[in-house]
């Protein structure tokens, strides 16, 4: 079997699905937001260069992606390592280097990348206006379309979240975009 078989295989396991699709949204959650505090925290703290944001952003992106990989990674392993020696015990039989085993590892590395892939999306997408500062926006508005993209990214996040739990998604999608705006109102406040 390819490794791309593995993948997909492994992909069509419900289990795996679910996992992966907990840690891209909440790191994506978080990504999202750190991005907001970030664009609205430079806007206020007086950056005057767009790729400056961009450039703090993407600090944060390599940060909170290798967290969410790295973080992933050690808790999959611990967690589906316990798991095999629960069944190990149960079948009185060691199982490493059973397809049970592989597959459990093949789950784990879904898992990080998942984790990984949310939060540079979720601060990526936010950064894309302050590219354009100087050329289509001001800061101002580099600023507001920002915050803007961000409070839609977490939007879709709710959204699809509401879709596969049978909620309205639209409901779904404003309590989370909401967020966005909760954080970007809150940074108003800070001193600076």
């Amino acid at each position: 079997m390819s490794r791309l078989d593995i993948v997909r295989t492994l992909l069509e396991d419900e289990e795996v699905r679910s996992i992966s699709r907990r840690y891209f949204i909440s790191n994506g959650f978080d990504g999202t937001l750190t991005s907001i505090g970030i664009i609205v925290g430079a806007y206020l703290s007086g950056v005057s260069e767009g790729i400056t944001v961009v450039t703090i952003g993407l600090g944060a992106a390599v940060g909170l992606g290798t967290s969410g990989v790295w973080s992933v990674w050690e808790i999959e392993r611990a967690e589906k390592q316990a798991e095999l020696i629960r069944i190990e015990r149960a079948m009185l039989t060691d199982l490493e280097g059973t397809a049970l085993q592989e597959r459990r590892a093949g789950a784990r590395k879904i898992n990080a990348v998942a984790s990984g892939i949310g939060p540079l999306i979720g601060i990526t997408l936010p950064l894309l206006p302050f590219l354009a500062h100087g050329v289509v926006f001001s800061l101002l508005e580099a600023t507001l379309v920002a915050v803007g993209i961000g409070v839609t990214v977490l939007f879709v996040f709710g959204a699809y979240l509401g879709s596969i739990s049978k909620q309205n998604w639209i409901v779904a999608g404003i309590r989370m975009g909401l967020a966005g705006i909760v954080v970007a109102f809150l940074n108003l406040f800070l001193p600076g």
